[in-house]
């Protein structure tokens, strides 16, 4: 007897894509630490420091971005999951980059509205990459 295997096999993320989705998380984790030792010890270097963090998950969240659009536009069924991945991406992309702007003033200027969005977007980092990979996985088929 022939065993018929119809089981649907999914791709999986590029593990480059995966790299770059994952090395958002400690990136915008320590941005919202550094604001976090900013806010209890008043030492500029805390926010410079986010402030680098910052830009760094900006570069990563922005390469993982990319991937996912041109995921998205070559997808032939995925197009649900794969969109609220994208977009999800994007809004932690867009409130990074305000929180950079934000991170542009004075230190103490910054300050709580820095804080609030690191958390925010670290939130959305977390949500995307939980998506990312939960949804998709990483290599070849499930």
């Amino acid at each position: 007897m022939a065993v018929d295997d119809n089981r649907l096999v999914r791709r999986g993320l590029h593990p480059l894509h995966g790299i770059l989705l994952a090395g958002t998380i400690p990136l915008f984790l320590g941005g919202l630490a550094g604001d976090l030792a900013y806010s209890s010890s008043y030492q500029i270097e805390w926010s410079n420091f986010a402030s680098w963090l910052l830009a760094g998950g900006l570069v990563f969240g922005g390469l993982a971005l990319l991937w996912a659009i041109i995921d998205l536009v070559r997808a032939d069924r995925r197009g649900g999951a794969l969109l609220l991945y994208m977009l999800l991406l994007l809004a932690t992309w867009i409130l990074g980059f305000v929180n950079s702007l934000i991170h542009a003033k004075d230190a103490w200027a910054s300050m709580p509205m820095g804080l609030v969005l690191s958390v925010i977007v670290l939130l959305l980092a977390l949500a995307s990459t939980w998506i990312g990979f939960a949804r998709f996985g990483v290599g070849g088929g499930r």
